[in-house]
């Protein structure tokens, strides 16, 4: 029998809701069978199309869709060089929709194929903001109301309020904040949600990698009190060697990843033990199979996954993330960006929570699907990213 192949790759780009996603549809030699994967790099969208159109598509058409473990390892490093961004999405792209086609030919869910379920559903966190602790409170209990038991608690989103107005004359516009405000206002917001909302709820929170590694390490011994499920992103990639300075000094767990694009960054934290979570951005890191790989890897060190899901993951990458959460024995939690009804109709077969469960539809490969002509009416749009522009009170470039 002759092998089914790469007829075609499209990649699809939408914007329904706040970010610019990135679909890739890889479309077969058998008729009406084809497979959806994230490749979504919001920031970075131009260069990813490119690189799949340009690249991985000519270099692709013709190959056994059944051969994942092959393509993944050569695409990796036909360029030569590898393990950034760009490729990374690209290459996720098309290998998680290789792993959804697999599904389909198998007739089975991606779980199955990755060695059944290890639960029925994944629990989720969503996130609480706030302008103040009153108001962080009063989101939060919404959430504990639709039976959510994991709820990541921020206020005046990453890094705190504006701190623009103690800028020196002549400072560039950007996205300012005070490091060291930020730390006395955390803490102090923490402390009222945990003393109002009791001990049950857990509590994350994201440092979003906005302290210099010193304030980190004060700032994950000043938390460890109140008891969060983790701390997340309380270094940048560049200072990951002072993780051994926070678990030297306190017990608060860690979660760390979403940058990370190179295996040498997860596997050092894995091996020496140095965080708790793992949550990278599975399209950034190249897809499901590295993916399972790195979740296989921090099995073996007590270490439990928690996969980047925020609005800039695709639908079919939350698809993906559920599948390994089924999966893997490590499991930890979920992050959920709570999609609008409009992605659910782009994208039928979306994920599901309900009582602060994500579910599986129990569709082969992926469950998921796609509405190319829904999706096309809402074009990405080209814009200069605010947020990113960070800087400290005395005008200084930071980062986001």
């Amino acid at each position: 029998m002759a092998p089914i192949t790469i007829k075609d790759i499209q990649v699809i780009l939408t914007q329904p809701w706040h970010s610019r996603l990135i679909v890739v549809k890889v479309i077969t030699s058998e008729p009406g069978l084809y497979g959806l994967g994230c490749a979504t790099f919001t920031q970075r969208w131009h260069a990813v199309e490119a690189a799949i159109e340009g690249h991985l598509k000519p270099f692709l058409i013709g190959r056994d869709v059944s051969r994942i473990e092959d393509i993944w390892q050569l695409g990796m490093v036909h360029g030569y060089w590898r393990n950034g961004p760009v490729l990374g999405n690209a290459l996720s792209g098309v290998d998680i929709a290789l792993w959804d086609i697999k599904g389909k030919l198998a007739n089975m869910p991606v779980y199955q194929l990755l060695g059944g379920k290890c639960r029925e559903a994944a629990n989720v966190y969503v996130h609480a903001d706030g302008r103040d602790p009153q108001e962080v409170i009063e989101n939060a209990q919404r959430f504990m109301e639709q039976g959510y038991r994991f709820i990541r608690v921020q206020m005046g989103g990453y890094g705190g309020k504006n701190a623009g107005k103690t800028r020196p004359e002549g400072a560039l516009d950007g996205a300012y904040y005070d490091p060291r405000a930020y730390m006395r206002n955390m803490l102090k917001m923490i402390e009222a949600v945990r003393v109002t909302l009791g001990d049950e709820i857990e509590l994350l929170h994201d440092i979003h990698e906005r302290l210099i590694p010193i304030d980190a390490v004060g700032f994950a011994k000043a938390v460890e009190q109140f008891k969060l499920y983790f701390l997340e992103d309380a270094l940048a990639p560049e200072d990951i060697a002072w993780f051994e300075h926070i678990r030297q000094q306190c017990s608060t767990p860690i979660a760390m990843g979403e940058l990370f694009n190179n295996p040498h960054e997860w596997r050092s934290m894995i091996e020496r033990r140095l965080i708790d979570f793992l949550r990278m951005h599975i399209s950034q890191m190249g897809g499901l199979t590295p993916a399972r790989n790195a979740a296989i890897h921090a099995n073996f060190y007590g270490i439990r996954t928690a996969w980047h899901g925020p609005g800039d993951v695709s639908p079919v990458g939350h698809a993906a993330n559920l599948h390994l959460d089924l999966w893997a024995p490590n499991f930890g939690v979920q992050e959920w960006c709570r999609f609008p009804e409009l992605v659910y109709e782009i994208f039928p077969g979306t994920p599901e929570v309900r009582n602060g469960y994500m579910y599986p539809n129990d569709r082969p490969g992926l469950g998921i699907d796609i509405n190319e002509k829904l999706a096309a009416k809402y074009p990405c749009t080209d814009e200069i990213e605010q947020w990113t522009q960070t800087r400290l009170p005395d005008g200084s470039p930071a980062r986001p």
